[in-house]
């Protein structure tokens, strides 16, 4: 996936491209051979890409003819997928449908539009020849399908500059959209080809209008941003990269815990609950192994050599590895299934149309707070039911639910910190000092039965089990370090009180 970063201008018939050579670092502007670019895009018939922001296009023509795929923005990066030319110009490559899935849920790819570029581009370099930036003059034929809209073909044509860093900084780029400005260019109105040439064929999705600083306007807010962050690490999580599984999990679970917490506010979500919590418990299972299989990689590492005898790493290391494999093909099953998709369409009925109570309309900042302290009740209600409980090993499953609930009133905390402020703030790194705490004994726990099933394995393998035992001792030292630590952190927390 690669990161492309670039500004787009309208400018008119009679605009002339200014010569950007003197620009601080750069030496000359060259001009290089025009070319004809011709791309077809493609979306769902109800334009459901395009709603998103999202464009996907075949093209010809250039130096980069083939498969493209963008995604929106962010923080004025746009992520761009290729693919290269096919046979089939109809037929969308698997690869670049499958990273769609979570807007088209499973409707057809057809082409919608074709848009013919005569491109006049100008290479920026410095002293040594190296190219920092490219700027791009474009006249544009954009055509809307017949078939796509069942309307009359539609043809418009209009002139856009295109400046894109291709090895300098993005104050070089900044630099350059000031010259350009300055030589009657003004900022695009619209951010992609495509999106102007459709114009309002594009579906606006309609919300329900929320007063500014009522509860539910506060906590539809955050529900919606969640739902951003969970569609915007999908295509992530399809291509494998670093972290995206673990963000997803984490904003399937902040939804999960907004909606348990602000039941008074946004109501009837408990089917919705109980799907988010599936799709968090899917990406789970690769999550949790992909943590262990590293953690004990780790632990390996750090052992000495003499210490470390047998095939212990390919056990604890591809074994594992064949494990989070099969879980990641699993995911990827759900994630291309009806369920999945289901699940979307609820939320984005749940955060366009929220169920609200009536105090949704009250002052967020009176009825939000009694929903801050009841979370951090409910941890210390936990933590005396587990105080109580006699049966070491019905303790230990309580200890989970101390943590489960400091998790969920940390989230509730990092929801309400545009609101509270620092009262949020305290709250959530309270929570989290509980939660993490509890978390590394938990996870020393659980690292024990997983090493104590692949100590039985390696016996009856006939392999050699001496650094399973060394390992059994660490992850032992590790979990009762944290739980003999835990009594101060949670007097810590809760202002001395145990």
């Amino acid at each position: 996936m690669a990161l492309e970063i670039e500004d787009k201008f309208d400018v008119p018939p009679d605009f002339a491209t200014p010569d950007l050579g003197g620009l601080p670092g750069c030496a000359e502007a060259v001009e290089l051979l025009p070319e004809k670019l011709v791309a077809v895009y493609f979306d769902t018939a109800d334009l459901r890409l395009a709603a998103r922001g999202i464009t996907l296009r075949r093209r010809r023509g250039g130096h980069d003819a083939g498969w493209h795929l963008k995604l929106p923005k962010a923080k004025g990066v746009r992520n761009e997928v290729t693919h290269p030319l096919t046979r089939s110009a109809k037929i969308v490559p698997r690869r670049l449908s499958d990273l769609v899935l979570a807007v088209t849920r499973g409707e057809p790819l057809i082409p919608v539009a074709e848009l013919e570029t005569l491109r006049k581009p100008v290479s920026v370099r410095d002293a040594d020849g190296r190219q920092l930036l490219e700027v791009v003059d474009d006249n544009v034929k954009g055509t809307v399908f017949t078939t796509a809209f069942g309307e009359d073909r539609h043809v418009e044509r209009w002139r856009e500059v295109e400046a894109e860093l291709t090895g300098g900084d993005e104050s070089l780029l900044k630099r350059a959209g000031k010259v350009l400005r300055k030589a009657g260019a003004a900022p695009a109105g619209t951010q992609s080809k495509l999106a102007r040439l459709l114009g309002d064929r594009i579906p606006v999705p309609v919300l329900t209008e929320l007063e500014e600083g009522t509860a539910g306007a506060v906590v539809v807010g955050y529900l919606r941003s969640q739902l951003t962050a969970l569609l915007a690490q999908d295509p992530r999580v399809r291509q494998v990269e670093e972290d995206a599984v673990h963000q997803m999990r984490v904003a399937s679970r902040r939804m999960r815990s907004a909606l348990q917490s602000f039941s008074d506010v946004v109501t009837e979500t408990e089917g919705v609950q109980e799907e988010l919590k599936w799709i968090a418990g899917v990406l789970g299972e690769v999550r949790d192994l992909e943590v262990i299989r590293d953690r004990f990689a780790r632990l390996l590492d750090g052992l000495d050599p003499e210490l470390v005898v047998g095939p212990v790493r390919a056990r604890l290391g591809e074994d594992l590895e064949r494990r989070e494999g099969e879980a990641l093909a699993r995911a990827f099953e759900a994630m291309k299934g009806e369920r999945y998709f289901a699940l979307l369409d609820r939320l984005d009925t749940m955060v366009a149309k929220p169920p609200l109570t009536p105090l949704a309309g009250k002052k967020a900042d009176t009825t939000l707070a009694k929903v801050a302290g009841k979370s951090w009740r409910r941890v210390l209600k936990k933590y005396d039911e587990a105080q109580a409980i006699e049966d070491a090993e019905q303790r230990e499953v309580a200890m989970h639910d101390i943590r489960k609930a400091a998790k969920r009133a940390r989230y509730t905390a990092d929801a309400l910190k545009p609101l509270l402020g620092d009262t949020a703030s305290d709250l959530a790194k309270r929570a989290k000092s509980v939660q993490e705490t509890l978390g590394i004994y938990l996870d020393g726990v659980v690292a024990q039965h997983i090493l104590l099933e692949e100590t039985r394995q390696a016996r009856e393998a006939g392999e050699d089990t001496f650094t399973y035992g060394v390992l059994l001792g660490v992850e032992r030292a590790a979990a009762e370090r944290s739980r003999d630590a835990f009594p101060q952190v949670w007097a810590q927390a809760t202002g001395g009180s145990t």
